[in-house]
């Protein structure tokens, strides 16, 4: 009897003291600090998808090209005794750049006009001998036959009055000649000849001058842009495109003279399937060179109610482009969006988003899909610059 009572009082102590543990572990009492496991916020700037209607541009990489783009070359051969300018200078029309040695086109003029005064002097003579034997022929002294032969002999020598004539004046045009001057307004390079060479006439290239104002800009657009451009334009390229053409460079700054386009290719090339349009800017500071690369911004059209989200809220995976959007509970939300053209800062969206979504700006690095965030709106002007 004693045994089973004393069973039943060890088995009661034990469940009294399960039970005692059960209560201390819930209530903490014997436990550290309790961490929690739910996230904290994060902090986050967001702003809400822009809405207006926006004018939509394309651009095209072009080069700039010299509208004139002249080889140097002598008329007369001979070696270059002068150089008036250095390679690279800025030149215009009809400035000296170069002299040939002229002596031996001195001594050709003096020799022309020698034969010259000589062939006068004969055809002269042989005037007043015709007026002679005409006056004879008149009296029966002399036969016709006679006076027709010194009229004959006559204009043969006028005709080599004039031969003379001519072979001085090429002579004083090659002395000139040896003067080389600009044809255009425009830069010289720097490959040109030295003092002592020798020249050939018409074959030796001394320097090439290329007119910087104003200048081409060279581009290419598809056939599909192309084609849109020409709906546009109800069957051409519109006035927007072809008056207002926008030249941006290379460092990213904006040429400040508007363009024009001035030329279209005749035709599609088969092999980029591209045509090729020919743009013209005034260059008064000669601040665009031949050679340099170029964007040129053509106007399309004003897309109504565009959407538009700054280009620091897009992260690029894998050509991809993803937002992060601010659910209506504040939690964070990836969403691949479809991005259209760059409208400054800003990106034009296409498809993914729409005019009531709000998205991150500010911290985007931070947050994971289903992240709480703690969102402050901003405007679009408060955004902080995006970088270029």
């Amino acid at each position: 009897m004693r045994i089973r009572n004393s069973k039943k009082l060890y088995f009661g102590l034990l469940a009294a003291a399960v039970l005692l543990s059960l209560a201390v572990a819930r209530s903490g009492i014997l436990s550290g600090p309790q961490v929690s496991t739910v996230s904290p916020a994060v902090v986050v700037k967001a702003m809400q998808v822009v809405t207006r209607d926006t004018p939509v541009s394309r651009e095209f990489v072009g080069q700039v090209k010299a509208k004139s783009e002249v080889k140097i070359m002598s008329k007369v051969a001979g070696n270059v005794v002068e150089k008036m300018v250095n390679g690279g200078d800025t030149v215009y029309k009809g400035q000296p750049l170069f002299r040939i040695d002229n002596k031996q086109y001195l001594s050709t003029i003096h020799s022309a006009r020698a034969a010259l005064l000589k062939s006068q002097a004969t055809l002269n003579n042989t005037q007043k001998d015709v007026v002679r034997y005409q006056k004879l022929a008149a009296l029966n002294g002399v036969a016709q036959q006679t006076v027709d032969a010194y009229v004959a002999q006559a204009e043969e020598e006028a005709a080599t009055v004039e031969v003379s004539r001519a072979a001085l004046q090429q002579a004083i045009q090659d002395e000139q000649d040896t003067l080389i001057v600009s044809p255009v307004d425009g830069r010289i390079d720097v490959n040109d000849v030295s003092l002592g060479y020798y020249v050939a006439a018409g074959s030796t290239i001394m320097a090439t001058v290329s007119s910087i104002n104003p200048v081409w800009v060279q581009f290419s657009m598809s056939e599909t842009e192309y084609l849109s451009y020409l709906r546009n334009g109800n069957g051409s390229l519109p006035a927007s495109f072809k008056e207002h053409l926008q030249l941006v460079l290379s460092d990213g700054t904006e040429y400040p003279l508007i363009g024009r386009m001035e030329q279209i290719d005749r035709g599609i090339d088969s092999t980029t399937g591209t045509i090729t349009i020919k743009a013209s800017f005034d260059n008064p500071q000669n601040y665009l060179l031949p050679g340099m690369f170029a964007r040129v911004v053509a106007q399309e059209a004003v897309r109504q109610g565009a959407l538009l989200i700054p280009q620091k809220a897009v992260k690029e995976v894998l050509d991809n482009a993803f937002v992060i959007v601010v659910t209506d509970d504040n939690k964070a939300e990836s969403r691949q969006v479809k991005l259209g053209d760059r409208i400054g800062d800003m990106w034009l969206v296409e498809e993914g988003l729409s005019g009531t979504d709000r998205i991150v700006v500010e911290g985007i690095d931070k947050v994971r899909q289903g992240n709480a965030m703690q969102v402050t709106m901003i405007e679009p002007d408060a955004q902080t610059p995006a970088r270029q």
